[in-house]
């Protein structure tokens, strides 16, 4: 017999199931461990980030105002030809849902939303609900409507009421991109003097693109001197460049309207060094934006360059000058394009951070210096569209998944080919 079962000292051996078994589910309870650990935060992203964005991109397509307040006169008006006025049940239908609603709350509502598709609907909606209660015969009740206000008798206000029954609608995502459906629910362009939101979306896009740029110029020689200093010069360096971060934007801003404007710093040491004859126009207008944004982005820019460079060998270029290749060239052809990386990153960063500003634009530009984020901002404090703000919000979502897909694509391309 084998001498390993005659002593007692030593211990059996498990079979190699059991092992594999019992290591599984050791591995099993290390994966779940390491998963509860990370199950506070994926509530958190999912209460913060992922049900607001839900709600948004619902609320972009969400139309409950009329089929709420008028769902009888959204039967009514089934089968309308929407060429002329309706029949008098439509009438008799809308007096009835009127005189349901619970307080002029509801019918302001109600005729917010529709005067945002006819003007003049909001007066004849709140008329009408001041003048209830109504009652007869429908050829009646039409003949009374058509007294309190002889617009009743108008097939466009009919035609608003029809084409917003639905509680779901395309409509703010096409105003979005200066596009809507017609009577017969087609869609087509705005008419010219209507279209704003495409030319805003291009006019943000320019103003990030070069925020972007003017970033990438002032970083990238920032960021390579850090990366050529000692650890302990280039921490205490780094410091300086995340003040930004520890101050607040509308202190930044502030301080920018003192520096630019005609009686600013800036003017006063141009002028005292007589470089310009009469102050510069600085303030309210695209120069002020586009350097108040600069400042504010350019650490999401250094960051990312700096981690970058500080993984790449200074051996390269002494080997590249060393074979026959001037410094210059060698920094280009050599160095440079270990850093990209960097620059997508920081760019991709500086990019889709600049096409949400709000505050920047806001106090430092001009009408014509606006972003989109304004007028999302605009819809929901002051105009009360929030069908619309979301839907400008959704538009500004899709514009930076786009972006961040390009990005992706762009850097596995790279990557395959490097």
């Amino acid at each position: 017999m084998h001498a390993a079962t005659l002593d007692p000292q030593v211990p059996a051996q498990p079979p190699p199931g059991a092992l594999r078994r019992a290591l599984a589910r050791a591995e099993a309870r290390r994966k779940w461990r390491a998963f509860a650990l990370t199950v506070p935060l994926l509530v958190f992203l999912l209460l913060t980030l992922l049900v607001p964005i839900a709600a948004l991109l619902q609320r972009a397509v969400e139309n409950p105002e009329v089929a709420n307040a008028l769902p009888r006169t959204v039967r009514a008006l089934d089968g309308w030809s929407r060429k002329e006025a309706p029949a008098p049940a439509a009438y008799a239908a809308i007096v009835a849902d009127l005189g349901q609603l619970p307080d002029s709350s509801d019918a302001g509502a109600l005729a917010r939303r529709l005067n945002t598709e006819i003007a003049g609907a909001r007066s004849l909606v709140m008329g009408t609900f001041r003048a209830l209660p109504i009652a007869g015969t429908p050829e009646e009740i039409k003949a009374r409507m058509l007294e309190i206000d002889p617009r009743w008798g108008e097939a466009p206000f009919w035609q608003a009421i029809a084409k917003n029954g639905s509680r779901w609608t395309p409509d703010y995502l096409l105003a979005s991109v200066d596009l809507r459906r017609d009577v017969a629910g087609e869609v087509e362009r705005m008419p010219a003097d209507q279209r704003a939101f495409a030319g805003i979306l291009l006019r943000t896009f320019e103003i990030s693109a070069v925020v972007t740029v003017f970033c990438l110029l002032l970083a990238y020689p920032l960021a390579w001197w850090l990366s050529t200093l000692p650890a302990r010069k280039a921490n205490v360096l780094m410091i300086l460049v995340l003040v930004p971060f520890w101050t607040s934007i509308l202190v930044r801003v502030a301080a920018w309207i003192v520096l630019l404007q005609s009686e600013g710093l800036v003017n006063h040491a141009l002028e005292g060094l007589h470089i310009i004859d009469r102050p510069l126009a600085l303030l309210f207008n695209r120069t002020g934006v586009v350097i108040s944004m600069t400042h504010i982005l350019l650490p999401f820019m250094i960051l990312p360059l700096y981690s970058v460079m500080t993984g790449v060998p200074p051996t390269y270029l002494r080997a590249a000058v060393s074979l026959g290749s001037t410094p210059l060239a060698a920094f280009v052809r050599v160095y440079v394009p270990q850093t990209y990386a960097g620059i997508g990153a920081g760019a991709l960063l500086v990019f889709i951070l600049s096409i949400g500003y709000y505050v920047t634009p806001a106090l430092l530009g001009g009408p014509t210096d606006q972003m989109l984020s304004y007028y999302i901002a605009q819809y929901t404090n002051v105009d009360v569209n929030w069908g619309m703000a979301c839907a400008l919000g959704a538009l500004l979502l899709a514009a930076t998944l786009v972006l961040y897909a390009v990005y992706r694509r762009v850097t596995r391309s790279e990557l395959s080919l490097g």
